[in-house]
């Protein structure tokens, strides 16, 4: 049994003039405990509306999704409310770390929502989760203190102090450059293969989304199996991987599908 799985999940809104914009289109995916999956698309092609249905934030328009075998759709608000904060971590490409507050106060701030054990022990637990990804010596700094790298790695500490069975990034690395972005990916790789929760990366940078075990391609709301490598480049929308056993490239049909 999958940890996530959508089942032809639609996704539509009423425009203010009463026409519909369909946003997502038969959307089918499932990803297991502790897999890595990546979906890219360009901007407005559903990818934040994808994340938010995924993180509970949001309920498909049809279709279904089960959350270890239970139907979201069953589940009331308040149970799909406690569902996300116990079992959702979101990393996002801003970081939305609390002014004023220092590093261990932003990672603790989940754990207020807490209870029990997590609760109680909530400066310890944040404490070991900013040492464990390396900020163990900057605990009383403040946000605008650190760099864009220490940054994301308080909100990844911040997303994961709960210990989520999912880790949803949204864009994980738009804000930083090259070389930090991949340190950020190798945390979040790291943490998600030690912790065995599911990570679903959404980005544009097709180099990120290469990292995953299986990748997706979302254009005018419908998902696409595709395979990416470190060489994958956007043209247009879509993207290009050269065939390096022939020193030609080949552009990625709409249905490619693996195996």
């Amino acid at each position: 049994m999958s940890l996530l799985e959508l089942t032809d999940v639609t996704r539509s809104v009423r425009l203010p003039d009463d026409r519909l914009l369909h946003i997502l289109q038969g959307v089918t995916v499932a990803v297991d405990a502790g897999e890595h999956v990546a979906i890219v698309g360009r901007s407005g092609t559903g990818k934040s509306t994808l994340l938010n249905i995924l993180g509970l934030l949001d309920a498909p328009t049809t279709g279904q999704y089960l959350l270890e075998g239970v139907p979201i759709g069953t589940l009331s608000n308040g149970a799909r409310t406690k569902r996300r904060g116990r079992d959702f971590g979101f990393v996002f490409q801003q970081f939305n770390l609390l002014p004023g507050r220092t590093a261990l106060e932003n990672v603790a701030a989940p754990l207020l929502y807490a209870s029990g054990r997590q609760f109680w022990s909530r400066t310890r637990l944040a404490a070991q989760m900013l040492e464990r990804v390396g900020l163990g010596d900057r605990l009383d700094t403040m946000p605008e203190k650190l760099s864009g790298g220490e940054q994301q790695r308080v909100a990844i500490a911040r997303a994961l102090v709960r210990g989520p069975r999912v880790i949803l990034a949204d864009e994980p690395t738009g804000a930083l450059d090259v070389e930090t972005g991949g340190e950020v990916m190798d945390l979040l790789d790291e943490i998600a293969s030690q912790t065995g929760a599911a990570l679903v990366t959404i980005t544009h940078d097709l180099a990120v989304a290469a990292r995953a075990e299986r990748q997706y391609r979302l254009a005018e709301g419908v998902l696409l199996p595709i395979s990416l490598d470190t060489t994958s480049e956007w043209v247009g929308d879509v993207p290009l991987v050269a065939d390096r056993s022939s020193h030609t490239e080949r552009r990625l049909p709409d249905a490619e599908v693996r195996a």
